[in-house]
């Protein structure tokens, strides 16, 4: 996949199966970067009664997905190797949309390192992320 054809499918109401199952969406990309938003609910509590972490890790890591997959070349794909999430607050289905923002730092021939974060609509930041992936030939 490459930028074009991420482009190409947000202009056509696709999304990647995953937003589908947890409900959020692909909303933006450009050159080494890529937006995820999504409204968590009480489907994605956890116990505690707020939002499971692996919700937020979840947009965060499709966030430095895409964002690398934007600079990939035809014939190109990629996986992730390493993310490290930071949460700094809490969510529940009050906290209404958050929004996922991936860029990549830097891109070499085989691994890619990207940074991310998820604010609310406040701007506030919910969580941070880093993530190392791979880069795979064919």
């Amino acid at each position: 996949m490459t930028l074009a054809k991420v482009q190409e499918m947000i202009a056509a109401g696709g999304q990647p199966p995953i937003g589908e199952t947890l409900g959020f969406r692909l909303v933006e990309c450009g050159d080494g970067f890529a937006v995820f938003e999504g409204d968590p609910g009480p489907e994605t509590y956890n116990p505690m009664g707020t939002v499971h972490g692996g919700y937020a890790a979840t947009l965060l890591d499709s966030a430095c997905g895409i964002a690398v997959v934007t600079r990939l070349q035809e014939g190109q794909s990629m996986t992730t190797l390493e993310l490290k999430i930071s949460y700094l607050r809490a969510m529940t289905a009050k906290t209404g949309r958050v929004r996922a923002e991936g860029r990549v730092i830097s891109l070499g021939r085989r691994v890619a390192y990207v940074e991310a974060k998820l604010t609310d609509v406040a701007g506030r930041l919910m969580a941070t992320a880093t993530s190392t992936l791979l880069i795979i030939e064919g």
